[in-house]
C-alpha cells in the first residue's frame, strides 16, 4: 500500500503536468492513442522476454513520430486513427503468440497499482523526474505555440517543431505512468484533472497547479476507496475524473451568470448606445 501511494502520487503529478497542456492544445485523442498504441511495445517486450518499459518505450516514440510527421501533411485525426489501429492490431499478434495472455492483457490495460515492487520506485521516480524537467524547459514556448501559434511562429517557435517535442514528452510519460496505472487509467488521469481545472480558472500557471492537485485527489481518492470497498482503483479513478469535471464545468457556468448583466440592464445599455447602422452601396 505505502508503494501504491508513493508511485500513484509520482503519477499523478507527471498526469497533471502533461496533461494541461493536452487539454490546452486539444490533443485528447492523441493522449488516447499514445499509451493504447504502446500497449503493442508492451506485449512485444513480455514475448521477446525483455523490460517491458524498453518496449514501452519503443514504440510510444514511434507512435509520436509517426502522428507527428504524417499529421503535418494530412489530417492529424485520421492519422492518429490510423496509428492507433496498427499498433493495437500488432499488440493483438504479440499477445496471441505470448503464453501470458490474460495476466499481460489486465496488467497492461488496466496496470498494478497495488502491485508495485520497492525496485520500480526509483526508476518510475527518475523517468517522472525528466518528464517534469523537459515540460518546465518548455514551458513557454509550448504555451505560447499552444494557445497563440501565429504569435509563436512570428518569434520563432516553429509549430511543427513544438508539436514534435510535446508529442515525445506524451510519449516519455506514457513510458514511465502505463507499467503503473495501464493505458486506460492514464488517459483518465491526464483528461479530467486538467479538464476540470481549467473549468475552474483561466490563469495558466493556477490552472497547472490545480490540474497536479486534482490529480492527486483522484488518485489517492481511488485507493482509499477501493481499498475500502474492493472494487477496482480504474472505476474510481474514472468516476473521479469525471465528476470533477462535470463539478468545474458548473462552477464555470455559474460564474458566467453571475459575470452576465441583468436583461434589464443590457436593454437598457442597448436603448443609450445603440448600434451603429451600415448602408450598403450597390
Amino acid at each position: 500500500m505505502v508503494n501504491a501511494w508513493i508511485v500513484a502520487s509520482i503519477v499523478a503529478v507527471v498526469a497533471g503536468v502533461v496533461g494541461f497542456f493536452v487539454v490546452l492544445r486539444g490533443a485528447a485523442f492523441v493522449a488516447h492513442a499514445i499509451p493504447n498504441g504502446a500497449f503493442a511495445g508492451a506485449a512485444g517486450a513480455v514475448l521477446v522476454g525483455v523490460d517491458t518499459i524498453v518496449g514501452l518505450g519503443v514504440f510510444s516514440l514511434l507512435g509520436a513520430l509517426t502522428i507527428g510527421v504524417l499529421g503535418r501533411r494530412g489530417r492529424s485525426d485520421a492519422v492518429t486513427a490510423l496509428t492507433l489501429v496498427t499498433m493495437l492490431g500488432l499488440g493483438a499478434l504479440f499477445l496471441s503468440v505470448s503464453s501470458e495472455y490474460e495476466p499481460a492483457v489486465y496488467s497492461l490495460l488496466f496496470g498494478e497499482v497495488l502491485g508495485i515492487s520497492p525496485s520500480e520506485l526509483a526508476p518510475t521516480a527518475a523517468l517522472a523526474g525528466v518528464c517534469v524537467l523537459v515540460v518546465a524547459l518548455l514551458y513557454r514556448p509550448l504555451m505560447l505555440s499552444s494557445v497563440l501559434a501565429e504569435v509563436g511562429e512570428a518569434r520563432g517557435i516553429g509549430r511543427w517543431r513544438m508539436e514534435l517535442a510535446f508529442l515525445a514528452v506524451v510519449a516519455l510519460a506514457t513510458t514511465m505512468t502505463v507499467p503503473v496505472v495501464g493505458t486506460l487509467l492514464i488517459f483518465s488521469l491526464m483528461i479530467g484533472a486538467p479538464a476540470a481545472a481549467r473549468s475552474f480558472t483561466d490563469r495558466p500557471q493556477r490552472a497547472l497547479a490545480l490540474s497536479v492537485a486534482l490529480a492527486l485527489v483522484t488518485v489517492w481518492a481511488a485507493i482509499a476507496l477501493s481499498y475500502t470497498t474492493n472494487y477496482p482503483i480504474g472505476f474510481f479513478v474514472g468516476a473521479s475524473a469525471a465528476a470533477l469535471y462535470a463539478i468545474g464545468r458548473g462552477w464555470a457556468a455559474v460564474r458566467r451568470a453571475r459575470r452576465a448583466p441583468p436583461a434589464g440592464a443590457r436593454a437598457a445599455r442597448h436603448e443609450a448606445h445603440p448600434p451603429e447602422r451600415h448602408t450598403i452601396l450597390t
